[in-house]
């Protein structure tokens, strides 16, 4: 949008800047000309006086003339017998026009007062432009041409014309400059308010949009953090019916758990009460799953290399005492995961109590925990007899288990945005990192 937004203005500025500039430009040469055509006829004029005074020869004419090339221009005279003196622009100097028999003549006879001039005639030559004014001298009508090359004609008009184009490109800095500052103050809460609802999805319910900017954008993020309140509300609400209920069924299980012990068929009570045990630990998971947000925020964090190095610390007596090895290949920096620590403990347990429970005594495991950019790999391996097909599914298995504790594993990985991976001497737990 900001970029959107930036194009916009440029774009509009540089059309208002074009539709003023090209008239500009064009009344910025048709003014220099004209000045340039004023000063030429000042000169042309002032050279006319010159060459209508009866005291002037030819000779002063041309010394005159030469004492004025150091200005604008190049002067040239024909005189009234057809001789040109100076250097005539291309084309040469027109013959001037016939003065009026009473031109000069103001009733007395006596010629006093300045020499009488002719109106200017300005022709085009060659790019340029020349100025022919007449002047009437004691031996006839004489003229006097000034002519002005192109460059000559328009000098003046370069240092105007970089004048106007400056002034465009700050006109245009500005409009970058108002356009940037207002995308910004558009986009910088929309940003926000996106962040925010990325949050919101990841699970971080504490996440609130800014309010401030503009009305509509305010408005959006004001109805980002009541859908975010209302969400917070649910989820409250429905967690605490989830532990209710598990701890309403907490009775009628202990209850159980009395008649399956009652039972004279010893096999079978101690069948019933290892499903009774396992039902037990389910309903222990869900009521913590539903008093974390109280407890711990809505996403938990925790060091899965501290976890990790504590519950083998738990299973290593039992490993001796079976005669195992359990060895440890653990960085030595903390990798966060976006699980709690009970979560993490409790799917290890299950894979560590597989190995336990379905490997000779003296079979050695090795725990491996690696990371890359966005994962922590937890591995659990052995050197058993492997782990059959479709061990990974509830109730599945060749060798008397339920495989309730794989599933956990699984259903625990999937649940952090990870997944559980099925070899056949080994299990990895691949968890989004934090």
């Amino acid at each position: 949008m900001r970029r959107r937004i930036l194009l916009l203005s440029v774009g509009m500025t540089t059309l208002v800047v074009l539709a003023f500039a090209v008239p500009l430009v064009i009344l910025l040469r048709s003014t220099t000309a004209s000045e340039a055509k004023d000063k030429a006829l000042y000169r042309a004029e002032t050279v006319a006086y010159y060459v209508g005074d009866k005291d002037h020869t030819a000779d002063d004419i041309t010394a005159y003339i030469n004492g004025l090339k150091d200005g604008p221009g190049n002067i040239s005279v024909r005189m009234p017998d057809g001789t040109t003196l100076g250097d005539p622009p291309p084309g040469g100097v027109p013959k001037p026009k016939s003065m009026p028999a009473d031109y000069n003549d103001d009733g007395d006879g006596d010629d006093k007062g300045p020499p009488k001039l002719g109106d200017a005639d300005y022709r085009d030559v060659n790019g340029g432009m020349a100025v022919d004014v007449a002047v009437d001298t004691p031996t006839g009508p004489a003229s006097v041409c000034l002519y002005l090359t192109a460059d000559e004609l328009y000098d003046g008009l370069v240092p105007r014309l970089l004048i106007l184009i400056g002034g465009s490109l700050l006109v245009l800095l500005l409009s970058i400059v108002g356009a940037e500052l207002v995308s910004r103050r558009l986009a910088r809460p929309l940003e926000e308010t996106a962040s925010t609802a990325e949050r919101l999805a990841a699970g971080d319910m504490e996440a609130r949009a800014p309010t401030t900017g503009p009305a509509e954008v305010a408005k959006v993020g004001a109805a980002l953090n009541g859908l975010a309140d209302r969400i917070d509300e649910v989820i409250a609400v429905e967690r605490e019916a989830v532990a209710d209920l598990s701890h309403r069924l907490r009775t009628p299980l202990t209850a159980l758990r009395l008649q399956v012990e009652a039972l004279d068929d010893r096999e079978s009570a101690e069948e019933l009460n290892t499903q009774v045990t396992n039902l037990e630990r389910t309903l222990t998971a869900v009521i913590s799953a539903a008093r974390r947000p109280q407890r711990e925020g809505r996403v938990p964090h925790c060091d899965a290399v501290e976890v990790t190095r504590t519950r083998a610390a738990f299973w290593e007596p039992l490993f001796e005492d079976q005669g195992r090895e359990l060895t440890l290949d653990l960085p030595t920096s903390a990798a966060m995961v976006r699980s709690s620590a009970e979560d993490l403990a409790a799917a290890l347990d299950a894979l560590v109590e597989n190995v336990v429970a379905h490997t000779p005594d003296g079979t050695p495991a090795h725990i491996t925990l690696t990371r890359d950019a966005s994962h922590i790999h937890i591995t659990v391996a052995d050197e058993g007899p492997g782990i059959p097909l479709g061990a990974g599914e509830r109730g599945r298995s060749d060798r008397g288990s339920t495989g309730l504790g794989l599933d956990i594993a699984r259903r625990y990985a999937e649940s952090t945005g990870g997944r559980l991976t099925i070899h056949r001497n080994q299990v990895e737990l691949t968890l989004a990192s934090s």
